[in-house]
């Protein structure tokens, strides 16, 4: 189907909810995709960091049809071996002790802050589930995880919001004033990617867990955008040095296919009892096939490639013409430039590479495994629009 028939179908029947670029991609291989026009592409966004190993990754490939070829889905009233896999793998992995599957990183997170007033409940009984997100922050689009992220931008038409949410800068002193004795968890990324793809400050991020630990206030830790290996580490909290008390995922986890994980660690295990919690498609086999596939190959030695690509990327970044300042971890890089992201990032199409935005900043979230030459390509091409 050429591009101008899939547009017309897509203004007629698909919900007006997505301002899209124009193209669709009919193939590709890793970090280069292939238009319906017929164009080569440098993909710099993998589906904003979903294609952790690109696209047709063939051993990936392998063992999603494999697992299509057994059985596509199990509900939840019985067992599926590749969800008992991958959580297995998730445990083993971060030291968690349950894990809970949904769809979606919005799912994740309201999982886990449901599990926080429950753990608190349980524990306190009434008066005590606030939930205290960062300004800055983004959690998702259902309504509790619409609430809790914490731009303004976000909020309108939709109100009213889910009560018992809070909102601190991101500072102790503002922690103190809004984590009261009402507050049951506080929830963070350690890269605030919606907003800049800005990491929180270490020392800040130590004392909020010591602070939370001392009041037995739970620390959720949101990795949708910053897991499985996105910065260079597993998750990105461990570049921290903490031990959160929840753990959510989603993205990368399954390498294109749609899933959502909530880790419950020592203190929030139990926090979820039979019919407290449920997902129809949450744990779906093929999906968890992807990710027990995904998870496997994150191994220490690709971690370590991530960490020298993002460095070898943030490098040539900052020598570009109209680069300003160049922000995130691993393959998670914000890059603030003269120009406006927004045209950046139109330009860049037009010349044949995908990038993201975030706020004022290109976002870049190329596939783990993007080559040498496919990270020299897609800088040339950017330097041509920043040049212009």
């Amino acid at each position: 189907m050429e591009l101008r028939e899939i547009e017309r179908l897509d203004g007629e029947y698909i919900a007006e909810t997505y301002s899209r670029y124009p193209v669709a991609f009919t193939g590709g291989k890793n970090a280069t995709l292939y238009g319906a026009d017929g164009k080569e592409y440098i993909d710099f966004g993998s589906g904003i960091a979903v294609n952790s190993f690109g696209v047709n990754d063939e051993e990936w490939k392998r063992a999603v049809i494999a697992q299509l070829n057994r059985i596509q889905h199990v509900s939840n009233y019985y067992y599926a071996e590749p969800q008992s896999r991958l959580a297995e793998m998730l445990c083993e992995r971060t030291g968690a002790k349950r894990v809970f599957f949904g769809n979606s990183g919005a799912e994740a997170n309201e999982c886990a802050m449901k599990a926080a007033r429950k753990y608190s409940f349980d524990r306190y009984g009434e008066g005590r589930a606030k939930i205290v997100s960062l300004k800055g922050s983004f959690h998702g689009r259902t309504l509790f995880t619409l609430t809790a992220t914490g731009q303004d931008a976000f909020h309108r038409y939709f109100g009213p919001f889910v009560p018992g949410v809070g909102y601190a800068e991101p500072n102790m002193e503002s922690i103190r004033k809004e984590a009261d004795e009402t507050a049951c968890a506080v929830i963070i990324e350690p890269i605030q990617g919606e907003s800049g793809v800005n990491p929180l400050d270490r020392q800040f991020v130590r004392e909020l867990e010591a602070f939370c630990k001392e009041r037995d206030i739970l620390l959720i830790a949101d990795e949708v955008q910053t897991g499985n290996g996105r910065t260079g580490k597993l998750y990105a909290y461990e570049h921290y040095g903490i031990a959160p008390d929840i753990v959510t995922t989603a993205k990368g986890l399954a390498g294109g296919l749609p899933i959502g994980a909530c880790l419950f660690f020592e203190k929030t295990e139990h926090a979820l009892g039979a019919g407290d919690h449920g997902s129809t498609f949450g744990g779906n086999p093929v999906s968890c096939a992807g990710a027990v596939n995904i998870l496997s190959r994150i191994t220490d030695e690709l971690l370590l490639e991530v960490q020298a690509k993002g460095e070898y990327l943030a490098a040539k970044l900052k020598s570009l013409p109209g680069v300003k300042r160049v922000t995130g971890m691993g393959l998670m890089i914000g890059v603030e430039t003269e120009k406006n992201a927004k045209e950046v990032a139109k330009k860049c199409l037009e010349k044949g590479l995908l990038v993201l935005t975030a706020h004022d900043k290109v976002r870049l979230l190329p596939p783990l495994t993007v080559t040498k030459g496919e990270m020299d390509e897609g800088l040339n091409l950017l330097s041509e629009v920043l040049k212009a």
